[in-house]
């Protein structure tokens, strides 16, 4: 296995002027309908935390893929971050669910998640496990 570690920070306040902006596409373009919904829906009524941490999350995630690209061209270039996907199970606790060309790019990966959120601060980080490719040992 290859392992990866992404960890992103994201500042609160000012996330929350980005998603309040009337202008701004970003939580459309960034955040699938279902993360969206779970944001509203918690019991602390403040959606810019919870989106601020799935944010950090997709972020993570993109950074521990391209630590195991170095050298090659980074992911970050090309990722519609709604095909990364913060899901809770029904106690709370965060998974990653991958769709479309991320799921392909990452293939077999195991993900685990983790957020924490903290004054005006959430932050988020991935472990990304790889398979190594199979070695073929016929004719050794």
């Amino acid at each position: 296995m290859r392992h990866a570690i992404g960890v992103d920070l994201v500042h609160v306040p000012s996330f929350r002027e980005q998603l309040a902006d009337p202008a701004s596409t970003f939580a459309h373009g960034t955040f699938t309908p279902q993360e969206r919904r779970d944001a509203e829906d918690r019991p602390d009524r403040d959606p810019a935390r919870h989106l601020a941490a799935r944010f950090a999350a997709k972020e993570a995630l993109i950074k521990a893929f391209d630590g195991l690209r170095f050298g090659a061209p980074p992911l970050a270039v090309r990722v519609d971050l709604r095909e990364i996907e913060v899901v809770s199970d029904p106690w709370g606790r965060p998974a990653l669910r991958l769709h479309g060309d991320v799921a392909a790019l990452v293939g077999d990966a195991s993900l685990q998640v983790s957020l924490s959120h903290d004054g005006d601060h959430a932050i988020a980080v991935v472990l990304l496990c790889l398979p190594l490719p199979s070695q073929d040992t016929a004719g050794s």
